[in-house]
């Protein structure tokens, strides 16, 4: 694909503590590679990806591709930068959050993350991805993965256990998120969560695409 030729632009964010790797893992995402030196975010950055996402009918027959460029943005952890860092929750249409399966502290944070998102986020109930990473370290994790499955459940999200540094559960994680993106855009009658630049290649905006659907029906967005 070309720079312009894609059918929408997704923006994902990455959250969680300062060292819990999301850096890394976004890193190993779109390139393949670790790097084992800790480098702290300052403030905000993002990587991109493009991919082709099939959706499946009720039927389970795949449907038409639809190219996506997907903007990862990753975000610092610390407390001083979590102004700049909450400001672009409205932003972004998918949350990947993650903890340290070797940092108790890093999981107890997550109820305070989630807190964030739901008070600045396009809605009270947006979509994440909730990630253990660090799998790869078996003899230091501190969490179990029944603790945090069932905080999972607790919040009714999917939860991976995932390595920067080999990989593990990377690509299934995000492609997760972006199928639960594409399928609320999908069901919702209301398009105003969509946030302005998810264009499609021709030029019309995603809302501007599905502005038929939300004149002739009523309702709002399972938010």
């Amino acid at each position: 694909m070309s720079d312009g030729d894609y059918d929408y632009l997704i923006k994902f964010l990455a959250l969680g503590d300062s060292g819990v790797g999301k850096t890394s893992v976004l890193y190993q995402y779109t390139d393949g590679k670790f790097n084992s030196k800790f480098i702290t975010t300052v403030g905000i950055d993002f990587r991109e990806k493009r991919v082709v996402y099939r959706p499946s009918g009720p039927d389970g027959a795949i449907g038409r591709g639809q190219r996506i460029h997907l903007q990862l943005w990753d975000t610092a952890g610390q407390e001083r930068f979590r102004s700049l860092t909450t400001a672009f929750f409205r932003d972004a249409m998918g949350f990947l959050l993650l903890f340290d399966l070797t940092n108790e502290q890093s999981f107890l944070n997550v109820r305070n993350w989630i807190s964030q998102l739901q008070m600045h986020a396009y809605c009270e109930n947006p979509d994440i991805v909730l990630c253990g990473n660090k799998s790869d370290l078996e003899d230091q994790r501190v969490v179990k993965e029944e603790e945090a499955k069932e905080l999972a459940e607790k919040y009714g999200i999917p939860y991976f256990e995932t390595s920067a540094a080999n990989g593990a559960n990377i690509s299934q994680a995000i492609e997760m998120l972006l199928d639960l993106i594409m399928k609320r855009m999908e069901r919702c009658v209301d398009k105003s969560w969509i946030p302005e630049g998810v264009v499609r290649s021709n030029g019309h905006t995603s809302t501007d695409q599905l502005s038929e659907q939300k004149e002739k029906g009523k309702g709002v967005c399972g938010c």
